[in-house]
């Protein structure tokens, strides 16, 4: 293991995309392909199940060194990384353990996860005996289900391609499903990557999704409205759905193999024409209705194994195609946008509408009603577009309504996590249950908490902030805290910031009654008193509805 966590920690030192793949490909140049096929799944995604849990790491590691578990989590809150923590108190190794990353992989560690708790813990201390800090470090990142890396799958595709001298699309192709979570990478499945192969795609593998950029632009600039088709960017998963050899596969953009969920889906796909490839979106769409249901509604059947009658009667979900990429087992990914979305209609397959706009000021008035339709805004594909892998530059944008936003105030905060673990970078936010007469009935609602008067707290963020304005924010945090509970503060409110988010529904596992999607920071309203901050009432007038005005609980 120790070749690949040298790896690992030249991956993490580096910033360059050119000293990346070079290191990567010194690996897998010496690496044995059972050994490349475990380093190329854990750096393009793969995430095997956590094997042990992170309390019992924690107290294996105070067991190990003999540490009072308060001292270790002061440790671990000022490290700010499990890893990084159990490897820095651990005592020296007594001995050597030099196994290979797929030696560990499936002989001390997936084993793990069926080891009962005394097998667990021989285990783990036996490991941590025989390596050295950064191998532990390494070790608790993939026992604990914890791996990451700062590596995209597209840079591991390309140092493939430049090692082996294979073809970098064909390998984007073959790597599809290979981070699959219940499937293991062997050398076998790694030489596959490698080897073109003229017959295309085999069983239920899928393709390489294509992806669009975020329209930042007035449409204009894309030229005449003509050259371009229209669709409305629905809000739900991802998917495509794969025809061949008589049965349905059904994978999600993570490329999670998610067919046993959606029965229903599966079971329209079985009476397609064998060889058919399928790229659309998933829905909860409600029998009769015109528009699709929130997202809320759909979040009840993901990561569910077990669909009982009521969920499925409950939230029914329908697939509702983008593209098709293979017909009559042949790829047609090189087809025009246009060619390709004809022969989808004929087929019979329920499809995204186009819109019909004649010039680029019509299209903009069907997307100002955008919400309405539960849908983000549009996308816009070029008609002579063909089906790419990744994103693409000037082929297909997502041109999305802005966000909804409201003015909320800082209540609580957290420490980050690895280069920003000493700072607090985590936060949840506030608004008011009603609004304030004025700054002093604020300002005496937060000296005499319990009032009539309150923050009722219903976000957390932690997204877009600079680094100069995480720093500030900081300095606020530790000026204010009141008090603490382990490594979460809470302040005294101060700093008002902007939240923008996808949607809220109703929510019964929330104390302020409301769920928010995606939400992030704007900005820092220095210029909005904390007696302005918006209020509960606000995100009502702003929350999206289920058919018939009935709020979407969760369960």
């Amino acid at each position: 293991m120790k070749d690949f966590v040298a790896l690992y920690l030249a991956l993490d030192a580096s910033t360059s995309t050119l000293a990346k793949v070079a290191a990567l490909k010194r690996y897998l140049a010496d690496a044995a392909p059972r050994d490349a096929a475990w380093a190329v799944y854990l750096l393009a995604g793969g995430t095997p199940r956590r094997a042990v849990p992170t309390g019992e790491l924690r107290a294996l590691a105070c067991e190990a060194a003999a540490l009072p578990a308060w001292l270790f989590e002061a440790g671990y809150a000022a490290t700010g990384d499990l890893a990084e923590a159990i490897a820095y108190v651990l005592p020296d190794p007594e001995e050597r353990l030099d196994a290979s990353l797929a030696d560990w992989m499936t002989q001390r560690i997936l084993p793990l996860r069926q080891a009962d708790a005394a097998a667990r813990r021989e285990a783990v201390l036996a490991a941590w005996r025989g390596l050295s800090a950064d191998e532990r470090f390494m070790y608790v990142k993939l026992v604990g289900g914890g791996f990451r890396v700062g590596v995209s799958k597209l840079l591991v595709q390309r140092a493939l391609a430049e090692w082996s001298g294979a073809d970098a699309a064909g390998i984007a192709q073959r790597m599809m499903g290979y981070t699959q979570i219940d499937t293991p990478p062997t050398a076998e499945r790694f030489q596959t990557l490698l080897a073109d192969d003229p017959g295309g795609t085999r069983g239920g593998q899928p393709y390489p999704f294509f992806l669009a950029h975020p329209l930042a632009a007035e449409p204009a600039t894309l030229g005449d409205r003509g050259d371009w088709l229209a669709e409305w960017k629905y809000d739900g998963i991802r998917a495509q759905v794969v025809k061949r050899d008589g049965q349905v596969w059904i994978w999600s953009r993570g490329e999670e193999l998610v067919t046993e969920r959606f029965p229903e889906v599966t079971l329209e796909a079985s009476t397609w024409p064998d060889g058919t490839v399928v790229d659309g979106e998933l829905l909860a769409w409600r029998h009769g209705e015109d528009a699709p249901a929130p997202f809320a509604l759909l979040q009840k059947r993901i990561g569910r194994t077990r669909l009982s009658k009521a969920i499925l009667a409950e939230a029914p979900v329908r697939l509702l195609a983008y593209d098709l990429l293979e017909s009559d087992g042949v790829d047609r990914r090189a087809e025009p946008m246009h060619a390709r979305r004809a022969r989808l209609e004929r087929l019979g397959i329920a499809t995204s509408p186009l819109i019909d706009a004649a010039d680029w000021p019509g299209l903009a008035a069907a997307r100002a009603g955008s919400r309405e339709r539960r849908v983000e805004g549009l996308m816009l594909k070029h008609r002579e577009s063909a089906y790419g892998i990744g994103r693409t530059a000037g082929a297909w944008w997502k041109w999305k309504v802005a966000p909804l936003s409201v003015d909320a105030v800082l209540v609580y905060a957290l420490a980050g996590h690895g280069r920003r673990a000493n700072l607090y970078t985590d936060y949840s936010f506030a608004v008011w249950n009603r609004a304030p007469r004025d700054a002093a009935e604020a300002e005496a609602a937060l000296d005499a908490p319990g009032g009539e008067l309150a923050l009722v707290p219903f976000a957390k963020a932690y997204s877009g902030l600079t680094d100069e304005e995480i720093k500030r924010v900081d300095r606020e945090i530790r000026r204010t805290t009141v008090e603490k509970f382990g490594p979460v503060r809470r302040v005294r409110p101060t700093l008002v910031f902007e939240l923008g988010f996808e949607g809220l529904q109703a929510s019964t596992r929330h104390k302020s009654g409301i769920a928010v999607r995606f939400p992030r920071m704007l900005r820092i309203r220095d210029d909005k008193p904390l007696h302005e901050t918006d209020t509960l009432d606000t995100l009502r007038a702003l929350m999206e509805v289920g058919p018939h005005g009935q709020h979407i609980a969760d369960d």
